[in-house]
């Protein structure tokens, strides 16, 4: 018998997979769980249409992290802050107010998640800072640290 699993189950397959069960187990165990369906011709084609907007929507979102990579790569940030006299910061500069600064200045929208800061900043200067703007995209924000007048 051919099923398509709706869940991931262990020991037999992923969620979305066509397998050949055994009919006693099809019928009697993964079916009223709801954890397979039937595998006829509509249920295969509704897979595969689920598959290629998927792929399509994947696609969308790579192009999307692609531009925003390209906007990051031009621009950098100027964050002003009061700091003492060997130049260390009052506070320290997070995320959040680079994700702040990076909307006022450049009107370019950011979750504060994707910024990789390892340790807040805590002097003036100038920061390349990484951004992972999609799963395996890594881009450099330069950040620069001036003091306020």
């Amino acid at each position: 018998m051919e099923v398509i699993l709706t869940q991931d189950v262990k020991g037999v397959g992923r969620k979305g997979q066509k397998l050949n069960v055994a009919e006693g187990y099809g019928r009697n165990f993964l079916m009223p769980r709801g954890l397979a369906i039937e595998a006829t011709s509509g249920a295969v084609q509704q897979m595969n249409e689920r598959d290629e907007n998927k792929a399509r929507k994947l696609q969308r979102e790579k192009e999307k992290a692609m531009e925003l990579a390209k906007k990051l790569e031009q621009v950098s940030v100027v964050i002003k802050s009061k700091h003492s006299e060997g130049g260390k910061l009052f506070g320290a500069i997070t995320t959040s107010q680079i994700v702040d600064e990076l909307s006022r200045q450049h009107k370019i929208s950011l979750d504060r998640k994707k910024i990789e800061l390892k340790d807040h900043i805590k002097t003036l200067g100038v920061f390349e800072v990484p951004v992972r703007v999609y799963p395996e995209m890594v881009v450099k924000l330069v950040v620069k640290i001036h003091p306020q007048d």
